[in-house]
């Protein structure tokens, strides 16, 4: 224990502090899959301080005898440390107003500067000083808390953390930035700023979003890329909006500028053949590696979408997929593994986004939970001190723009972007607070803009007196290089011909345009062996043979004879899917979904289930996880496949939280297309929290950018009396967002898949299809609710042998196709109440015939059903939602355009809401749709 841990503990004696660490541990015996109990609860450092250290305190009888001075002092320090970010100097411009602060004045804690005596600091302030002066005390202090760079730490949750953080910050002049180093990085700004220039001069009306006045950032990502490769971290997956962007990838990431220059030309990022219709400028992406120091560090710049902050999750998302793939973190089996081994996401916002977006707090609520921690971010608020044209005090409610870093108890370093050496110093400190704590900690970058919100924008229209200033004075790379030309690390000379060199560069870039053929860039690495999928419709074998279902569906509610399995579970879930795997029939949804599951992950694919109560089901239906009544020790069946098991079910319940969780599950399914992902929704309509996602990403993330994702999301859908909310999963916005056509014959090259399943081996063969094709699409689930559990919707161990698939359309299995006259078309559990209904009537005439796929719509297998009805002349749609909603408006053109059928309506009149909240009403409403579908 250093000096200062020691005095930190006598602080204790003087203010106690409050906060405690302890974690109840995620209750498993030896940990489930995707976490590792070994890596949480609180550390034997953070239990406080005991009477024998306080006993170790170096006093003197000096110090015993003038404790009070000694106790002021103390309070004194500690006001620095908790208040001094208040009195920096972080504006770069100048405007910000230091203030005098009391809590700082040295006369309130019985001090005076007068006192010609020593005082004791006992380490509590780094260094190697134990005695000094009031007056010497306080210079120390100022320059450590109120200079260019500023620190937010005492919030932090553990003792260990505060001392430790202190420590570093006052000894943060210890950071060795080398003669060599401070030239790199003013060629760096430098090749930043001629960038700018270059573009600006040719092509002075394209928006770039430059990093003019935010140059210094590019030295924080390259102390970030060098710590990586000092730390053994190979992977750095990044999020980053549009301000800076193109710089990054150019000086940074070795992104070609003659592909940038194209787009800004008009013509096209995408690979001759590859089916995009591409993206703006400012939201193009990379992945490189990159040497440092004699080592290969893997960066991923991911696609942005112009929703600010949207981005965050995906990244983690995709940074957590990376930890998987390797083996590393809660994945790895080796002892003393951490989270973040060998993985960092850095997290790159702006100020105004950062402080007014929901999903950085969702992002932020789930970075240390269990499935989804990836081991800290880095966080680089790039603050320009003014949103889109909003001032920063009419932006947010808080002092700073980072003050929702504090309610998660992460550190925070503000810092002046105007010293690019402390860039520089703050980054490393925060590389080196996430390596050893493992949690997220946040740069507060001060900068400017130098332009308006691109640069097109006149910002003098707004911020009339800040871009006085900026327009004043000289930029961050110019004063940077001067200061280093002026002390003689380097000459003048051989910074201009940096910028002659980059210049020659960039030209000969735009030179190629007319010529340069982009290389493809999609489907490398992990996705080498997938295909775009094409404009036919394929079929695939998805069955699996009866004998390695049976086995599967064993192994899936096989537990340890002393797991205390409560007696309802044993008896509904476990006892009965045995007899219903020997008898091979009445298989419900919930075994078929665990067959489905078990069978790729017998084939090596993993697989993993996300979303609020997942692990039990929001029914109370799939209980894949099965929990000791006693000990609430967690046991995962489908994990015990073999002693050989090489592929693993992540159950992952989730934060309540959908845009966050959901923008996630979409990253992690990004970056390796051998793992099944699934997001549930504890409700269908729940989906609406996480639009964006949807809107940005899932529907439409191969067409911007060629990514494919396998993601399935399950809404769980149904008009079963539940009011408003609950009710339907508003499979009509999936419907509007999809790309299928009218008037022509979809293939397999939908933006997303939208099905109604109606039976356990319809979804059995959806999961088993998502993994086993060769290309990658969403696909989006009308789920079931009360047919979970229903007599009529099950299936059987012949419905997903060797041979079957999924069938996009069902004919109607109950009436005779010669006595049919009447056609009913409908999709979902809908079809059920309409045989119940016709049974109760007596209509043989009329058959049902269920669109199990809406997106991609089966024209070919209509037009194939309806020619077993020969006598058919009436053609009815039936749905149980409103006329507005559901799929009518988007199966009547399809039938009228391509079967050549005009459909009649049968189902609930136009509403604005998806359902009624008075029961007899809604039962009402159901006594129509059966007169009309009937009469």
């Amino acid at each position: 224990m250093s000096m200062l841990c020691k005095a930190h503990r006598c602080l204790l004696c003087v203010r106690q502090y409050l906060i405690t660490s302890a974690v109840a541990p995620y209750h498993s015996k030896q940990g489930v899959y995707g976490y590792n109990p070994r890596l949480n609860g609180a550390s034997s450092s953070d239990s406080g301080s005991s009477d024998s250290d306080r006993d170790d305190c170096p006093y003197t009888a000096e110090v015993l005898n003038n404790r009070l001075k000694y106790a002021n002092v103390v309070q004194l320090i500690d006001a620095y440390r908790r208040f001094g970010h208040l009195k920096a100097s972080l504006d770069p411009l100048g405007l910000q107003r230091l203030r005098s602060l009391p809590e700082l004045n040295f006369k309130q804690y019985g001090l005076t500067e007068k006192d010609g005596s020593k005082i004791w600091t006992n380490g509590l302030v780094a260094g190697e000083n134990q005695q000094t002066s009031v007056s010497e005390l306080i210079q120390q202090l100022e320059k450590l808390y109120c200079g260019s760079i500023a620190a937010e730490f005492e919030h932090l949750p553990t003792q260990e953390e505060r001392l430790w953080f202190a420590e570093k910050f006052e000894t943060r002049e210890q950071i060795d930035i080398s003669d060599s180093r401070k030239v790199e990085l003013a060629k760096l700004l430098l090749r930043c700023e001629a960038f700018d220039h270059f573009v600006g001069l040719k092509f002075s009306t394209v928006k770039r979003y430059g990093g003019e006045g935010g140059e210094s950032m590019m030295g924080c990502f390259d102390e970030v890329f060098k710590k990586c490769a000092q730390y053994d971290v190979k992977d750095v997956v990044i999020c980053m909006p549009h301000r800076g962007r193109l710089n990054f990838m150019t000086c940074l990431l070795n992104f070609p500028p003659v592909i940038m220059f194209r787009k800004m030309k008009g013509l096209s990022e995408i690979p001759a053949g590859a089916k995009s219709v591409g993206d703006v400028l400012s939201h193009l992406y990379t992945s490189v590696d990159l040497p440092y120091d004699g080592k290969q560090v893997h960066v991923s710049l991911i696609p942005n979408p112009s929703h600010l902050e949207a981005n965050n999750p995906v990244a983690v998302g995709k940074a957590r997929s990376k930890l998987q793939t390797g083996k590393l973190g809660d994945y790895s089996c080796k002892p003393g593994a951490l989270p973040g081994d060998g993985v960092l996401c850095l997290q790159v916002h702006g100020d105004a986004s950062f402080v007014g977006q929901g999903v950085v707090a969702e992002t932020f609520c789930f970075a240390n939970t269990p499935h989804f921690e990836t081991g800290g971010s880095i966080h680089l608020i790039v603050n320009n001190q003014v949103g889109f044209t909003t001032e920063a005090e009419r932006g947010r409610s808080s002092q700073y723009c980072s003050d929702i870093a504090k309610v998660n108890g992460y550190p925070v370093i503000h810092v002046n972007g105007d010293n690019p050496e402390d860039v520089i110093k703050a980054t490393s400190l925060a590389m080196e607070y996430r390596h050893k704590f493992r949690r997220d900690v946040i740069i507060d970058y001060l900068c400017y803009r130098k332009w308006g919100h691109n640069e097109l924008d006149e910002p003098m229209f707004t911020q009339p007196n800040m871009y006085k200033v900026i327009n004043s004075r000289k930029s961050i790379p110019e004063n940077y290089a001067q200061s280093l030309v002026q002390s003689g690390i380097c000459s003048e000379e051989s910074l201009k011909e940096t910028v002659n060199s980059w210049n020659s560069v960039l030209q000969e870039n735009l030179d190629q345009v007319p010529s340069h053929q982009t290389k493809p860039f999609h489907l490398q690495g992990h996705w080498s062996s997938l295909v775009q999928a094409s404009d036919n419709i394929t079929v695939w074998d998805t069955g699996v043979n009866a004998d390695v279902l049976k086995f599967v569906g064993a192994k899936s509610v096989a537990v340890p004879e002393d797991l205390n399995v409560h007696p309802t579970i044993k008896k509904t879930h476990i006892d009965r899917r045995l007899q219903r795997l020997t008898e091979g029939v009445d298989l419900d949804w919930a075994t078929c979904e665990a067959l489905a599951i078990g069978s790729l992950l017998h084939q090596g694919y993993g697989v993993r289930i996300s979303g609020q109560d997942v692990g039990r089901g929001t029914f109370s239906h799939r209980h894949c996880m099965i929990v000791d009544q006693l000990t609430d020790h967690i046991y995962i069946p489908l994990n015990k496949l073999s002693d050989t098991q090489t592929a693993f079910f992540e159950v992952a319940n989730s934060a309540l939280s959908e845009e966050g969780v959901l923008g996630f599950e979409y990253g992690f399914s990004i970056d390796n297309p051998r793992t099944l992902v699934i997001w549930e929704a504890q409700f269908g309509d729940f989906f609406n929290a996480a639009q964006t996602i949807i809107d940005t990403y899932v529907t439409c993330g191969e067409l911007k950018w060629l990514l494919q994702s396998g993601l399935v999301m399950l809404l769980p859908h149904g008009m079963d009396g539940a009011g408003p909310e609950h009710s339907s999963c508003r499979i009509e916005r999936f419907l509007l967002q999809c790309d299928s056509k009218e008037d022509k014959v979809d293939g397999d090259d939908v933006n997303i898949q939208i099905v109604n399943p109606t039976t356990p081996a319809q979804y059995f063969h959806l999961l088993r299809r998502q993994m086993l094709r060769n290309f990658r699409k969403p696909l989006i689930v009308a789920a079931p609710k009360t047919v979970l559990r229903l007599p009529a919707a099950t299936s059987t161990l012949p419905d997903m042998q060797p041979g079957t698939h999924f069938l996009p359309v069902l004919s109607d299995p109950g009436v005779s196709p010669a006595d049919v006259t009447r056609v009913v078309f409908c999709s979902g559990k809908h079809y059920y109440a309409l045989v119940t209904e016709r049974e109760s009537r007596g209509a043989k005439h009329v058959a049902f015939v269920r669109l199990e796929s809406l997106c991609p719509f089966p024209a070919g297998e209509l037009q194939e059903v309806l020619k077993t009805y020969p006598k058919a002349k009436e053609f009815i749609w039936s749905q149980e939602e409103h006329r507005n909603m559901g799929a009518w408006s988007f199966v009547n053109p399809r039938f009228r355009n391509l079967i050549g059928c005009n459909l009649k309506y049968a189902g609930r009149e136009i509403l604005g809401i998806p359902a009624v909240g008075i029961g007899e009403l809604h039962k009402q409403e159901i006594v129509d749709i059966m007169n009309q579908t009937f009469s």
